[in-house]
């Protein structure tokens, strides 16, 4: 029997959750949460999914594509036009390393806490 599951939230370790909702609240649209504060900070998806930003002392931000520090998960985000929305989110704060490797198909960010996302032509 297979186990019936929805996903209902996505948190991220970050140095400053606060801006990191801030980053992706801009990027994505989604609707920052009542109760984030300094030390947990979120999103809301109109279908309930939810993004959190939690502080954790001593965040290392991965080191994608090298491992010395795991990317851990990254998320990945459909877009239109895989240029425009590249230079929108690097405008915003993301970085974009040099390692890309299909970057006809995706493009490989960097929130601006470290983690790695990808950008994917819808």
């Amino acid at each position: 029997m297979a186990l019936q599951m929805k996903l209902s939230a996505i948190t991220l370790d970050c140095p400053d959750p606060p801006a990191l909702a801030a980053f992706y609240q801009q990027a994505t649209g989604l609707e920052p949460h009542p109760e984030s504060n300094a030390d947990f900070a979120g999103l809301n998806r109109e279908d309930g999914l939810f993004i959190g930003f939690q502080r954790v002392a001593g965040h290392r931000a991965p080191s994608w594509p090298d491992q010395t520090v795991p990317q851990q998960l990254h998320l990945c985000f459909e877009v239109a036009d895989l240029d425009e929305a590249e230079a929108g989110l690097l405008e915003l704060g993301a970085g974009k390393p040099d390692h890309q490797p299909h970057e006809d198909r995706w493009r490989v960010l960097t929130d601006p806490a470290g983690h790695p996302f990808c950008i994917v032509r819808a």
